[in-house]
């Protein structure tokens, strides 16, 4: 793949990432999205449907998961380091999406910092801001040795 061709690919995966982002309002059932915009230190949890909420922020964290994992690909060339990346997105899911749950059954306003940080690991492609430079890393000691 030349460089241009990978310059490309690359512009047109972040711009998913930030399309995703800048329709968010339209493309996900989110009623924090609002919440966490105002002063929610100080205001009561707003009403929420559990079940479409769950699903619609699975769904968010797959697509962004999935542009971040095709990211890796052109950037890496490297399956191995695909599948590693996709086990890391799964288990994370998995350990956050408990958080989220809990967070969203149990709302207390004591929480709402904790719960707005956890969030932002669902919603926002966080993972890949960490997984870039760690295997940029990898590859670097792994070519010098």
């Amino acid at each position: 793949m030349s460089k241009l061709v990978k310059y490309i690919l690359l512009f047109l995966l972040f711009g998913l990432l930030v399309l995703i982002r800048w329709f968010e309002n339209e493309l996900f059932y989110d009623p924090y999205l609002t919440f966490f915009h105002n002063d929610y230190l100080y205001i009561d949890s707003p009403r929420r449907e559990v079940l479409k909420l769950i699903a619609f922020t699975a769904l968010r964290y797959a697509l962004n998961g999935l542009v971040s994992l095709a990211i890796l690909y052109v950037v890496f060339k490297d399956r191995s380091i695909v599948k590693f990346s996709a086990l890391v997105y799964v288990m994370t899911f998995m350990v956050l999406i408990c958080g989220y749950l809990y967070f969203v059954i149990n709302p207390k306003q004591s929480d709402y910092y904790l719960f707005f940080n956890l969030r932002r690991f669902l919603i926002q492609p966080v993972i890949l801001i960490l997984l870039l430079p760690a295997f940029y890393y990898y590859k670097l000691t792994k070519d010098i040795k």
